[in-house]
Order: structure tokens, then sequence, then C-alpha cells
């Protein structure tokens, strides 16, 4: 007899979308049934007798508002099958949301950063939650590096007895592009800063304000969750130094637009910081860092080598290296960290793993 696990998704978006076609083809021992799916933040497809939804149909089937999510919760809990929550989204609220999901049973598989980067006690309570009788299991491979194996190999060396000495990475798949083509081995590289911005941009790279990305803040919630699996207590994304690439007088402008038409006038200034690299034989890159050594985390551009693997990366890539007391030549990941094929892979990996552990 087969093996099934009711699954409920939020979200269909650009991640959501390739999720939904991969599961649709998705080839297990175990049947994935689709209870609830909301398609967008006001239409959702389920029934009350919780028949699978057709996913061959999802995009034009008649759908009904979306359940509230203490409703959600509820309709969930009531199934004869253990579910699994998959959150396509970056929402706050849902991920405020994630305690009490799992404190129902309900497992959670996720890109979205908020719930893991947010405070440190919503961190803990969802993990004790989760440790709890009865409460639902947690993945979320994906909200550090996509669907590169970062967070799961982390936690393995944390739990057979490893002690992780340092954590460093380029984890940003637009500022790894615009460094990677900014900064080089080439002497005759001469590119400005802001019109590598402005390509990164067009290539839908970046956010579509790029000072969204600029700002760091996006790093440092990944890093805030890995430095949290390898047991820095850190409090928040802001409760450490987190370096902006956005022109201090430039913050404040009304637009991106805006924001892009002055970003020329500050090329200098990263100028200079990559001509001083280069004199040292070494290129720049926006690096994340949990260093347990000097107990610090922190958000920076970084000098590196010329032959350090973070000079030689290319594109987009994501790129992090673990040092440990097992790793002291670190341990290197490198790969696609950003794209919604490789996104929804990881969350379907981490959707296949918690199937395995509760499907009946």
């Amino acid at each position: 007899m087969s093996r099934s696990v009711n699954v409920a998704i939020i979200g269909s978006g650009v991640v959501g979308s390739a999720f939904i076609n991969q599961l649709k083809n998705l080839k297990s021992p175990i049947n994935f049934q689709v209870v609830y799916l909301a398609r967008s933040s006001k239409e959702a497809l389920f029934s009350t007798n919780y028949a699978p939804v057709d996913l061959a149909t999802y995009k034009s089937a008649a759908a009904q508002p979306v359940l509230p999510l203490a409703e959600l919760n509820a309709f969930l809990k009531g199934a004869s099958r253990p579910t699994i929550l998959i959150d396509n989204t970056s929402n706050q609220q849902i991920a405020d949301f994630y305690t009490t999901f799992i404190q129902s049973g309900i497992s959670i598989a996720t890109p979205n950063k908020k719930a893991f980067s947010s405070s440190l006690s919503e961190w803990n309570d969802i993990f004790a939650s989760s440790a709890a009788p009865g409460g639902g299991l947690v993945y979320h491979e994906a909200t550090v590096g996509a669907g590169l194996p970062i967070i799961g190999p982390l936690r393995d060396l944390i739990a057979t007895g490893d002690k992780i000495e340092k954590i460093e990475g380029i984890f940003s798949g637009s500022l790894s592009y615009i460094f990677n083509i900014f900064s080089t081995t080439d002497a005759d590289s001469k590119v400005n800063f802001s019109d590598i911005v402005g390509k990164a941009k067009e290539l839908g790279y970046t956010e579509p304000d790029p000072r969204d990305d600029l700002n760091g803040l996006d790093v440092a919630r990944k890093v805030t969750i890995l430095a949290r699996i390898a047991g820095f207590d850190v409090e928040s994304p802001t409760s450490f130094s987190v370096e902006s690439l956005i022109p201090k007088p430039l913050e404040s402008v009304a637009t991106g637009e805006e924001f892009m038409a002055k970003l020329p006038e500050y090329d200098a200034e990263i100028q200079k910081l990559k001509d001083e690299a280069f004199a040292e034989n070494k290129t720049l890159r926006f690096v994340g860092k949990v260093d347990f050594k000097a107990n610090k985390v922190s958000v920076e551009i970084g000098k590196f080598d010329f032959d350090h693997p973070f000079s030689s990366l290319k594109g987009s890539d994501n790129v992090v290296s673990i040092t440990s007391e097992r790793y002291p030549n670190p341990l290197i990941i490198q790969g696609a960290g950003a794209g919604a094929e490789v996104t929804s892979h990881g969350v379907l990996a981490d959707a296949l793993k918690i199937a395995e552990r509760i499907a009946n």
C-alpha cells in the first residue's frame, strides 16, 4: 500500500509555480496530495472534504477566498493524513505563524528566510515546538543558497560532534554577479560599479530597487541563519556589523530610478577600494562571515588573493567555506545560489525528506 501525505502550498509566483511544476512531475513512491493551494494573496483552491487539487488546471480553476492563517491551521489539522505546508513566499505574517502550525503537528518546508532570521526568540520557539512531542518537522535548506546543500551538511557536522570555527561565503547572487565583473584579476578590466549594477538590474538579478540588494540585509539574514545553526546566538540581522554598498546621500532618495541616476557620482569611492585591492593582487568580494575565534559575525566587502576560491567565482554563483576541527582545509560548497528552478528544487527536496519521515 502506498504511503501518502497532504500538502498545502502558499504562493504560486516565480518560485511557487516552478515548485508546482516540479511536484507535478515528481516520481516518488510517496503520494503527495495537494489539499490547499493559495495561488495569490486572495485566491485559493481547496475542498472541505480534502479532495486533491488538480495541478494541471490550478491557474484557471474556480477559486475561493484564501483561508485566514488560523482557519488554515484548523483545516490542515483536521485532515486524516500528516500534512506538509510549503510556504513559497517571503511573507512575514506567514512566517510569524510557523510556531502555531508546528504545534498543530503540521510540518514546514520553505525558502522564506523571515522566520529563521528574525528575533532569536522566534527561532528558539520554532525549533522547541518542532522538538516537542507531536510537533511538525521544519526544513529550510532553501533559505540560504537556494538549492545548494549548505544547511543540511552544516547541521550534520554539528550533530556528529564537529566544532565549527569559521563560516565565510558569498550569499547573494546579485552581489556575486556585480563583484565578479567589477573586481577581477584582469588589469585591463575597466568597468564602472554603477554600470554593472544597472546591468544586473536589467538582467533581473537585483530587486526592482537595487538598494534592497546593496544594503546587505539579505546577506545578513542568511548569515544570521547559519550562525544560529552553528551555535552563535545572533539576536537579529541588525545586531551585528553590516556594510552597506549604498552611498549615504542616496539612502533616502525617493525611488530606485533616482538612485540609479545618481549612483555614477559615487563610482570613484568604490573604484579606489578596487584599485587598492588589485595592487595587493587581491579582488573585492561582498561576504558574510561567522568567526568563532574572533567572536564576530559580519557582512562586508572583503579582499581575497587572486588564487582564492572566492576570486574565481563566476556569474551569479554562491559559495560558502566552512572551517572546522575536522575540516582545517575548508569545506567549499559552490554553485547557483539563486533562481526559481534551483530554489524550488531545494524546497521540494526538503518536502521529500519530511514525507519520508511522516507519511502513512
